[in-house]
């Protein structure tokens, strides 16, 4: 069955060690990804639009897709209006299927956690869905993703539950507002980023304005 794909596809990245096994995870699953997730009822790169939208008014970019994937936010955010957006993830082959969509203006593959290929400031806001759960990107990964956003602009992004405590965040959440880096804005309950299965596995949502 589609969902069994799913559950072992998920079970493969979430095991990797190493952010080699993780891209060749994702290289494995990067053909069937839509489909797989879309059966589980995989809300969150449809969902990041919503709060997308209600921060970043329609024609201020450029915007940073973090961690993009398939491209699955890309079309939504066009269809809203936006036409600026820049997409990174590690895997080349969930970045062909991404540009497939015509929904970026640039793509580039790159690791969270280390140098971004962007000037400071360089975007308005960049959002992240999916990204900062297990055996994925750390929490340090904020400091870079805040540098190459705007001041006055918006960091707005998921954190999975069973990683915000054992990864860190709350401590990088303090460090940048102690440092004047971003202030708090909002953020969600947790909620689940499956509507048909895996009604254990929560998220929350956070926005931060870059300062």
């Amino acid at each position: 069955m589609i969902v069994d794909k799913a559950n072992a596809a998920l079970d493969s990245v979430y095991g990797a060690d190493t952010p080699e096994t993780l891209a060749q995870a994702y290289a494995a699953w990067a053909a069937t990804y839509d489909s797989e997730t879309a059966s589980l009822g995989y809300l969150l790169p449809f969902l990041i639009t919503a709060w997308v939208a209600r921060h970043v008014p329609v024609g201020e970019g450029p915007l940073l897709d973090a961690g993009c994937g398939t491209g699955l936010s890309g079309p939504s955010l066009k269809a809203l209006g936006y036409g600026d957006i820049a997409g990174l993830d590690l895997s080349d082959d969930m970045l062909k299927i991404a540009g497939s969509r015509n929904a970026y203006s640039e793509l580039k593959q790159a690791m969270l956690g280390g140098p971004l290929p962007w000037a400071d400031g360089h975007f308005r806001t960049f959002f992240s869905t999916g990204v900062f759960t297990i055996s994925h990107a750390p929490a340090s990964s904020l400091h870079e993703l805040v540098r190459i956003t705007q001041k006055g602009g918006h960091a707005i992004f998921t954190v999975r539950d069973q990683v915000f405590e054992s990864g860190g965040f709350q401590a990088v959440f303090d460090e940048l507002t102690r440092t004047r880096k971003w202030r708090p804005v909002e953020q969600s309950s947790w909620f689940r980023c499956y509507a048909i299965a895996e009604p254990d596995v929560l998220v929350k949502t956070f926005v931060f304005e870059v300062m």
